[in-house]
């Protein structure tokens, strides 16, 4: 669990009734260096909870491991600040790492070329996929307790299996991903979650669990689409009470498609959402 100070009791909120003290205790927000085989690689500017599966995932969503038997040791330090990950082979910094659109500026160091195509095998009721987002604004944990922060989960089209919170959208996942690998979780006809925007890395992140089906509540970017559409991943926008966008593969949607209609809608046509 993440490391909070107490309630400071110097906050105020202004009501009809004008302004009056409160007591909220806050987010932590801290940058913790991950060490590869005795090498600092990046350092992540995140909420310090789950950082082992912060590390791991990230290292599975960079393809440098592809199963957690890779991992030989793995250590967070007690303040928070280090995760040691010994590897049981040799592996590479990247040279450069590629500046991502997360919110606290994540980091990647190329555009994937390994990710298939996933393959159309299955699908989803609508009504399953928007009780799927109400259930993720209900999950216990660290979303529910203090809400300024991205929550992420993998759905089976039945309950929320896994779920994870971080400050950025892009944390959620390499941390989901760390959750999956570690726990080893089987989770059929997985569908990824956000509160989010879905960026391009969002996409590929989820592409490469396996996540047929990525539902956000906001917009995704037009190149996020456009990966959505070379990987056959069913992209869902704006997921808000009793209806949504499809902007990507909706033959996995069990839903009648009126005849005539464009197999993706151009990241134009949704109205801009401003939400990170």
């Amino acid at each position: 669990m993440t490391q909070t100070a107490g309630p400071d009791p110097h906050y105020l909120q202004y009501s009809p009734q004008g302004l009056q003290p409160i007591q909220q205790t806050l987010i932590d927000e801290q940058a913790v260096t991950l060490s590869v085989n005795g090498a600092d690689w990046l350092t992540f500017q995140c909420t310090p909870a789950t950082l082992q599966e912060l590390a791991v995932g990230f290292l599975f969503n960079e393809a440098i491991i592809k199963a957690i038997s890779e991992i030989e040791h793995a250590r967070v330090c007690d303040d928070h600040s280090n995760v040691d990950i010994w590897l049981t082979h040799a592996a590479e910094r990247p040279p450069t790492w590629q500046r991502t659109s997360g919110c606290t500026g994540g980091a990647s160091a190329t555009l994937p070329t390994d990710l298939a195509p996933l393959p159309v095998d299955w699908e989803v009721s609508p009504n399953a996929l928007l009780a799927g987002m109400t259930a993720l604004y209900q999950v216990e944990g660290l979303y529910q307790q203090y809400r300024g922060l991205h929550c992420s989960a993998l759905f089976d089209g039945e309950r929320i299996r896994l779920h994870a919170a971080d400050i950025g959208r892009h944390n959620t996942l390499d941390k989901l991903a760390g959750m999956w690998m570690i726990s080893g979780e089987r989770v059929e006809k997985p569908t990824l979650l956000t509160t989010g925007r879905v960026s391009s890395e969002m996409l590929h992140k989820a592409a490469r669990m396996g996540c047929g089906v990525v539902v956000s509540r906001t917009t995704p970017t037009r190149l996020a689409v456009r990966s959505a559409q070379a990987l056959r991943v069913t992209l869902v926008g704006y997921a808000r009470r009793d209806s949504f966008v499809i902007y990507a593969a909706p033959e996995r949607i069990r839903a009648g498609m009126p005849a005539g209609s464009p197999q993706a809608f151009d990241q134009d046509q949704a109205q801009t959402d401003s939400e990170g």
